[in-house]
């Protein structure tokens, strides 16, 4: 049998926590490993129990969710674990924090229970849970950002023609399925692109990705993203 996707719930309000920790032990396939309330409470217990996904709040007392992600992230005792933000509408600034710390995705805490099992079930398998409304986020914080105009960084040097353009519709938060009809290919060939571009690019998931195509100046943050980039010339 497979063995169950275990998760970490971090949270600071224990209502909040109890009632994840019993939407997830109740669920198919997943299991609540532990809770912390803290910040520091979550690196300490991702490190000793080493759960597949770490449910993380952000705004924690002794270290702030995204810290905790950063550590969590960047320890080779805990990387295997993903780390699942649980944000609100008033905390879209710290969407390219969280990003940047390595989070895997994030969700809204007022999403429904389907979408919460869903997201962990799909960070837990290795993607990202990054949809367009939270890339145009993102995009808006690139746009405020200083830094973000540049040229593109010897870091894409290497990639191939058709690879930058994958980049490109990453960046623009299509999904693989959204890639493979624009681009007319397989999902097969999309997903081998994407692969090739984590291991150039060495970035962890998707989401790093579409951070990757706005540092390097591969894409502008002057235009908001669609969908559907229309037809191709």
């Amino acid at each position: 049998m497979t063995e169950p996707i275990r998760v970490l719930v971090a949270d600071d309000q224990s209502l909040l926590r109890g009632s994840f920790r019993v939407l997830i032990d109740t669920a198919p396939g997943l299991t609540a490993v532990g809770e912390a309330g803290t910040g520091a409470e979550a690196v300490e217990s991702a490190q000793r129990l080493c759960p597949d996904v770490v449910l993380m709040d952000i705004r924690m007392p002794r270290m702030d969710g995204i810290e905790a992600t950063r550590r969590i992230a960047g320890s080779p005792e805990t990387a295997g674990t993903r780390v699942l933000i649980l944000t609100t509408f008033d905390l879209d600034e710290y969407v390219y924090g969280a990003l940047r710390a390595g989070a895997a995705g994030f969700l809204l805490k007022d999403t429904s229970p389907e979408v919460l099992l869903a997201g962990i079930r799909t960070v837990a398998a290795g993607e990202s849970l990054l949809a367009p409304s939270v890339t145009r986020r993102l995009i808006a914080e690139f746009a405020r950002l200083p830094h973000t105009h540049h040229a593109p960084g010897s870091s894409l040097e290497e990639l191939t023609e058709r690879e930058r353009e994958v980049l490109v519709l990453v960046a623009r938060g299509l999904s693989n399925a959204d890639i493979a009809e624009y681009l007319h290919l397989s999902n097969g060939t999309v997903k081998t692109y994407i692969g090739r571009l984590l291991s150039k690019l060495r970035a962890r998931d998707r989401a790093q990705l579409v951070i990757s195509a706005y540092e390097s100046g591969l894409v502008s943050p002057r235009w908001p993203p669609s969908p559907h980039p229309g037809p191709r010339t």
